[in-house]
């Protein structure tokens, strides 16, 4: 394992009202239960159909959650940055990884023992109230996705991607996306690379984006994300 790099702590922006949990400090007092991790770009952390054994903590990166079907189509359910959990399927039973989680950029986590992470919950009722209010947060969140699926254009979709992906209206200004390929972005969509191409053009001549070392999100997509 490479050396640890010093991470800066941060509380999940969703849940306000618990801003004075400390939940990276409180999982490291788990001890053998928590390790740190470190997982290179575009490396698996596990794969679908592992068996499922522990919870992880995103200290620092993005992890795409990627689902394959029988048929080998893949599609991307979601994107998770810095101070998210995943992987707690196995808290409710679950036996096999129904996903595959890939690092998009180097990544630092914390992993946690199922085990440790019930008796945590069970013990810790200022734990077990942060993390309840995460997982109802990021359901909200899948809600929104999927309706987004069924009713919005293709086009307003990856507007909505974009905004979310840059943390729009989170802590501020939105942040630089990094590297990301339109192929991804189909996945994430749910349409073809050639329609992303289009309207990636399309938002940079209208100066929605622009690439600086990055991709860069200007406010005024959020206005055409809003427009019928």
């Amino acid at each position: 394992m490479a050396n640890q790099k010093r991470i800066p702590k941060r509380n999940h922006p969703s849940n306000r009202s618990s801003a004075h949990f400390d939940v990276e400090d409180f999982l490291k007092t788990l001890l053998i239960k928590a390790k740190a991790v470190e997982v290179p770009e575009k490396k698996n952390i596990f794969v679908q159909g592992d068996a499922a054994e522990a919870v992880f903590y995103v200290r620092q990166g993005r992890v795409k959650l990627s689902v394959t079907s029988d048929q080998g189509k893949a599609a991307i359910i979601g994107v998770l940055n810095d101070s998210c959990f995943f992987g707690e399927g196995c808290l409710a039973g679950q036996a096999l990884r129904m996903m595959t989680a890939t690092a998009i950029t180097d990544c630092a986590f914390l992993q946690i023992d199922k085990s440790g992470m019930i008796r945590a919950l069970h013990e810790h009722h200022d734990f077990s109230e942060f993390f309840i209010a995460y997982v109802l947060s990021r359901n909200i969140r899948y809600e929104a996705d999927l309706v987004d699926q069924l009713f919005n254009s293709s086009e307003k979709r990856l507007a909505r991607v974009l905004l979310l992906l840059s943390r729009y209206g989170k802590e501020g200004q939105p942040e630089r996306i990094p590297k990301i390929s339109h192929e991804t972005l189909a996945q994430m969509v749910g349409t073809t690379r050639p329609h992303i191409n289009r309207f990636m053009n399309k938002f940079r001549k209208l100066g929605f984006i622009h690439y600086n070392g990055g991709l860069e999100i200007h406010n005024s997509l959020v206005d055409m994300t809003l427009h019928d």
